[in-house]
């Protein structure tokens, strides 16, 4: 295959990945801190497909295998904090730590924090795995194409 259809099926892969996130977000799963984090990599791998295809070059690969890399590395990370392996970001993660700046009104409040979803639980989960540790692994199996992409001929 040559490089700029291994670098549009990565990107397409990453585009998937994409509407399948906004797809659980519209079934009702409310996306946390971490994962929307997870969804700005894949966001910039579709760029760089796009640039692949309108420059050629072997750049594009390198930055959507960086792009792929990134967000597999937050999923491992995230997955990490679901699993109670470390901590989290304290904004979304059930630490308990973060009471020790408020007052009496602020701790009785009904306003503001409703709406946070917490990192270290685990919305869905499909064989064991989360979200966060499958976007992982197929974010890894694209960074994969996208090197596949960068060491593949021009064109023939």
């Amino acid at each position: 295959m040559t490089r700029k259809t291994l670098g549009l099926i990565a990107a397409a892969g990453s585009a998937a990945l994409l509407i399948g996130a906004f797809g659980f977000q519209f079934l009702g799963y409310a996306p946390c801190k971490m994962c929307l984090w997870q969804r700005w990599p894949h966001a910039a791998a579709i760029l760089f497909g796009a640039a692949l295809l309108a420059f050629g070059g072997r750049v594009w690969t390198l930055l959507g295998a960086l792009a792929a890399f990134a967000t597999g590395a937050i999923g491992v990370y995230h997955t990490g904090v679901e699993r109670g392996f470390w901590e989290g970001p304290s904004s979304c993660t059930g630490g308990g730590t973060g009471l020790s700046g408020l007052s009496g009104a602020d701790l009785l409040s009904t306003a503001g924090s409703a709406n946070i979803v917490m990192c270290d639980e685990v919305a869905w989960a499909m064989f064991g795995l989360s979200m966060a540790s499958w976007n992982a692994l197929a974010s890894f199996a694209l960074c994969a194409l996208w090197i596949a992409a960068f060491r593949a001929p021009e064109s023939r």
